[in-house]
């Protein structure tokens, strides 16, 4: 096993067997940024949140909804429709290019799929896991100031629990419906700053029902007619370590937007998913989208995390290989788009010119010094880099299961190192809405908090604790890189390098 896939499978380890105190520390940082407590999504389950009422308003029934009946409303036959088309262009690219390895639902194949059948299942449907406040990214749509989510994960519920300790049958897929902080159903006079006061207003303690959903509660603004968009991430196969090959997983990423006037949903572009295959393919789409990032206002956009590059660059469908390391290789987004021999669209020239640029205009750069920086940039605005960043199984919000018998003593935390440690920048964009000032939409690289949140996460795994991510510098100070020379350790650790040909790694105990 290579020394960075050990240091992958321990962190896997920090995440998923966190201890119920070190939970308890997570449901601090997302105060007043999301609802994360069980016994409240279970509440909002049955209620007014569960996705039959949200999708189907106008059911008379008041069941949940079954994966049978979700997938037979009109306006989800088109996503039914996309996932298969997806499924199949997976099988036979797979078998195309891996010819002697099975493929197909169940343990006797080597690369074992998703089983599709759930989509038609009365036995399953999905489970709301958890809301997310992401007024954050206001710089995308200001009139709707941003975005709520509502993420529901995959459930089986033909499996009775037994014992204290039973946990109920979850299946490696979400389905975030995104709605518009500030609908069509609100009323025209509500501002940002008032719905951003209301979120922050949930207090330090779990919120009740009913300061949720009261007259002056953050939810009370929420209903059908919000809906923006669906958001799909399922486990598309996976393939157990074999003498072949380590474990591998591949985790497909599709969007669609909500056509409210029909009532229907519509395959769209993934934002910021660049189409790589495609763009190295063609020289004119080459020639455009290099022009494009480069302009100075966008490659600015590009640093600060808040671009958003144009549909005819962009894929309708990604697949997000993990675990993708440290290391560069074609598992990622990005690569072949710099130094490519031949290929690629940027060269080492093209960036430092960019740098050269920025640095004789005044524009103060925050993430992007080097080369390397502009890679990583690229890489983690897209949406499969981000979901391959420090993710729980491939995804960064599983949610609690508050199915299981006991979820409040569930060891597993609800969401990833990269969902808490952006909490205190969200929460910073919050109360610069409440409070009448401009918001700083920025943020730094997916892999490592932005230093605003220095205080709050200093020593934490968020920043430079234990399993952080980190860097080690060259020997002298040309061989350190300029993007990543502040990923430091806490006093007592030690970065460990995790890959052949990079200098990132973890923070671990001295000596270990």
């Amino acid at each position: 096993m290579s020394r960075a896939l050990k240091c992958l499978l321990v962190m896997s380890v920090l995440l998923v067997g966190a201890v119920p105190a070190r939970a308890a520390e997570d449901r601090a940082l997302e105060r007043g940024a999301a609802v994360i407590d069980p016994a409240i999504l279970r509440e909002l389950d049955h209620g007014r949140l569960s996705l039959g009422r949200m999708l189907a308003p106008e059911r008379s029934a008041d069941t949940p909804l079954s994966n049978r009946d979700l997938f037979g409303l009109p306006a989800m036959v088109p996503v039914r429709e996309a996932l298969d088309r997806e499924f199949d262009r997976y099988v036979g690219k797979h078998k195309e290019n891996l010819p002697n390895e099975s493929i197909g639902v169940g343990d006797g194949f080597a690369f074992q799929l998703f089983d599709r059948a759930l989509f038609e299942s009365p036995d399953a449907r999905f489970v709301l896991a958890g809301i997310v406040n992401r007024m954050d990214r206001a710089y995308v749509a200001p009139k709707d100031c941003g975005e709520i989510r509502l993420i529901y994960r995959l459930t089986r519920t033909d499996v009775p629990l037994i014992g204290e300790n039973a946990v109920s049958q979850r299946l490696p897929m979400t389905l975030n419906l995104v709605l518009k902080a500030k609908g069509n159903g609100n009323d025209a006079l509500l501002t940002c700053r008032e719905i951003a006061r209301r979120w922050l207003a949930t207090g330090s303690a779990p919120p009740a029902i009913d300061k949720l959903f009261g007259k002056d509660g953050p939810l009370d603004l929420i209903d059908a007619r919000n809906i923006d968009r669906i958001e799909t991430n399922l486990q598309i196969a996976h393939a157990p370590k074999s003498a072949v090959r380590d474990f591998r997983t591949d985790y497909l990423l599709k969007v669609f937007d909500y056509d409210g006037a029909a009532k229907r949903l519509v395959e769209a572009p993934l934002e910021n998913q660049i189409d790589r295959d495609r763009i190295l393919a063609d020289e004119a789409l080459k020639r455009d989208f290099k022009a494009w990032l480069l302009d100075p206002k966008h490659f600015a956009e590009l640093d600060r995390g808040t671009l958003l590059i144009p549909d005819k660059f962009l894929a309708r469908g990604a697949v997000a290989p993990t675990p993708t390391g440290f290391d560069v290789s074609d598992l990622e987004p990005e690569f072949g788009m710099v130094q490519g021999e031949g290929t690629a669209v940027f060269s080492e020239g093209d960036v430092v010119g960019a740098l050269q640029k920025a640095a004789a205009d005044g524009t103060k750069l925050q993430n992007i010094q080097s080369l390397a920086g502009f890679e990583r940039r690229l890489n983690d605005v897209t949406c499969a880099g981000c979901h391959q960043t420090r993710g729980i199984g491939g995804f960064h919000f599983p949610g609690v299961d508050w199915m299981a018998a006991k979820p409040s003593n569930s060891t597993v935390v609800p969401a990833s190192p990269h969902f808490f440690g952006d909490q205190p920048r969200r929460r910073d964009i919050l109360a610069s809405f409440r409070d009448g000032k401009a918001p700083d939409f920025s943020r730094g690289f997916s892999n490592r908090p932005q230093l605003r949140a220095s205080a709050e996460l200093a020593g934490t795994e968020y920043s430079d604790g234990w399993g952080a991510h980190c860097y080690l510098p060259g020997a002298r100070p040309a061989e350190t890189d300029r993007s990543f020379r502040g990923w430091t350790c806490a006093e007592g650790l030690a970065c460990q390098v995790a890959g052949k040909t990079s200098r990132m790694g973890m923070c671990f105990v001295k000596g270990r």
